[in-house]
């Protein structure tokens, strides 16, 4: 009887957000009058965290984390600081964000905070502003079943439910902590403080299940055991190798995603070497196998694009996702280049041409998003600019705002070995220079290309494959098939201009 009550509930029209509101309190209230025996388990498992127990204060929250908490409240509703921010908290790390869970649906959230938006289709959130911060806002999530599709995949996920059900439906241990600032208490639902202080990675739950659900936990395992410097417990592990291969049903762009955020947690090189660890398809995305590569050129260029790019994020410098990509594309892309270079295009068609080739690939093999390929483009039509090094397209290069992102690229190839050094040394030494020193190092430069020129030519002479001479003759021989190559007009002889007699 009671299963059907619920049931019921689960198939009334979900279209009128009124009436879903109104089925969602219902729902509340059947659960705490028929409680099922699974959420009376997790209930008693239950641990509370008093404020002598843990290192985190109400003070250490941001305005607008305590702000969205406070007014929840008021309102009447349950609110939390829950998942990353709490465990950083513990680790004595500064989080980057703070996510609050709730009871109040999408829509009572929505209503409450006049900045805010509900976002998202498969799991629906709000998103409240608080000046420049953006506080993510979710409501409990149910134990009912969800949508899944062939391959087992959650595809959507709008069922609401308990704090102990949401505990439940995370991924980690360490991201089912929820912080009440208020008392200033921690609720522990999977004995996730003792995992935090042993550095260890537990996923909730079957793990074969879990990423079954949802495979890009996967990744999302790699990178924050790399991230956080934790262990996998055994566990968490050992479905992996088995479980990996369901990552190429996930949606290229959504992949991207989450490779982006491997590439650029700080720990991309640990991320990498992780990764390397399992036997991981060539089918499931090209990012990964671009990655993987550790030999040659294309090998040294990725160990050095991610390990300037782990530095950068590190010291809290700005990195480019662009240059990046535009860093582990290269070989490929290099490729189409020279193959149009032997057909005898000059660089930078050659050039052009192999970009457009690769466009398709890019977007949409890759999933990159244009404003990213826009700015791998411009990366990439620099280089073979690079080499015109007289009169004034140095000045103009240099004054084009993807210069510098550019030069670097230019400077990873030739410290990779891809690029001549002498040309890199030579842009930096005019980056440095004064307007008038620049000025001559392009006339020098102009004058050294002068002579290199004239020695070229007297060396082709001395060959007796002069080009020059060869031309003469050629015009010689069609003039004595016209008889002459000089024509009368009005009493005058005139040269027969090239173009007539070629």
């Amino acid at each position: 009887m009671q299963t059907c009550a619920r049931c019921r509930l689960n198939t009334v029209a979900r279209g009128d957000a009124a009436l879903r509101v109104r089925i969602f309190m219902l729902k509340k209230w059947l659960n705490k009058m028929l409680p099922s025996s699974r959420s009376s388990k997790e209930a008693e498992s239950k641990t509370v965290i008093p404020a002598e127990r843990h290192n985190i204060r109400a003070e250490m929250l941001s305005f607008a984390a305590e702000n969205v908490i406070r007014r929840l409240k008021e309102a009447g509703f349950q609110a939390y600081v829950v998942g990353g921010a709490v465990r950083d908290l513990l680790l004595g790390i500064e989080p980057k964000d703070f996510d609050v869970a709730t009871d109040a649906t999408p829509e009572q959230v929505h209503k409450l905070f006049r900045r805010s938006r509900i976002i998202g289709r498969r799991f629906q959130i709000v998103h409240v502003m608080n000046g420049a911060e953006i506080i993510e806002v979710t409501t409990f999530r149910g134990g009912a079943k969800v949508h899944q599709n062939a391959h087992g995949r959650i595809m959507k996920d709008n069922t609401y439910g308990s704090i102990e059900e949401d505990a439940m439906r995370r991924d980690f241990t360490c991201n089912a902590l929820y912080y009440d600032p208020e008392k200033e208490e921690i609720l522990d639902f999977h004995n996730g403080i003792a995992d935090v202080a042993a550095r260890r990675l537990v996923m909730i739950g079957d793990a074969a299940e879990r990423y079954q659900e949802d495979p890009v936990r996967i990744l999302r395992a790699i990178r924050l055991s790399s991230k956080l410097g934790f262990e996998l417990s055994e566990e968490t592990a050992a479905p992996i190798a088995e479980s990996i291969c369901r990552l190429k049903h996930e949606p290229v762009a959504r992949l991207f995603d989450e490779i982006m955020k491997l590439l650029f947690s700080g720990h991309a090189r640990e991320c990498l070497k992780r990764l390397n660890g399992f036997d991981i398809p060539d089918d499931i995305h090209p990012l990964l196998n671009a990655l993987r590569v550790s030999d040659g050129i294309a090998g040294k260029m990725t160990v050095l694009a991610l390990k300037n790019t782990d530095e950068r994020l590190r010291a809290d410098k700005s990195v480019s996702v662009g240059f990046v990509l535009a860093a582990l594309m290269w070989p490929e892309l290099e490729r189409h280049w020279k193959s149009n270079l032997q057909q005898g295009l000059k660089p930078v068609p050659a050039l052009s041409d192999a970009i457009n080739t690769m466009r398709e690939t890019v977007e949409r093999g890759w999933g990159v998003p244009q404003r990213f390929s826009a700015t791998m483009r411009e990366i990439w039509m620099f280089q073979p600019q690079f080499e015109n090094r007289k009169g004034a397209r140095p000045h103009k290069l240099f004054a084009q705002a993807r210069f510098r992102a550019a030069y670097d690229f230019l400077l990873l190839r030739a410290e990779t070995g891809n690029a001549d050094r002498a040309l890199a040394e030579w842009w930096t030494a005019f980056q440095t220079a004064s307007q008038e020193q620049r000025t001559e190092m392009t006339k020098n430069e102009a004058a050294a290309r002068h002579e290199k020129t004239k020695d070229r030519r007297k060396n082709a002479a001395v060959a007796g494959a002069n080009p020059s001479r060869r031309l003469w003759e050629r015009i010689g021989n069609k003039g004595q098939q016209t008889r002459s190559n000089e024509v009368s007009t009005h009493g005058m002889k005139h040269k027969v201009p090239f173009y007539v007699l070629s």
